[in-house]
């Protein structure tokens, strides 16, 4: 992992697949930042591929990770450390929680099952 700077706050960052591990409450801090997108470099299609491995160990305290659903954008899923709070995004990912675009409000309201 590489430390990556962006506003004062820093990130690390995989040099082999790109993903992006963020320390408590610092994904939802970059998220509110104009630009903070460009920390993330890594291919999106390494990032989907990534999405099939099942147990993701936190790299901070080796705790078996959660996978999360962003409730907002239901096609990224990322991954989160109940033990220390930090949360994973594969690569790609981070750019797109940041860039929530009307495609994608569409997107997910209609990939919500009906009742």
């Amino acid at each position: 992992m590489d430390v990556v700077t962006f506003g004062g706050i820093d990130v690390d960052r995989c040099t082999a697949c790109g993903g992006i591990w963020f320390d408590s409450r610092e994904k939802e801090s970059l998220k509110a930042m104009a630009g903070s997108q460009q920390i993330d470099t890594g291919d999106p299609s390494v990032g989907r591929k990534n999405n099939q491995i099942r147990r993701v160990p936190c790299p901070r305290c080796s705790t078996p990770m959660v996978r999360m659903v962003d409730p907002e954008q239901s096609h990224i899923w990322y991954e989160n450390c109940s033990v220390c709070g930090g949360v994973y995004f594969d690569a790609g990912e981070f750019r797109d929680y940041k860039e929530h675009t009307l495609s994608d409000f569409f997107r997910d309201l209609f990939a919500r099952p009906r009742s």
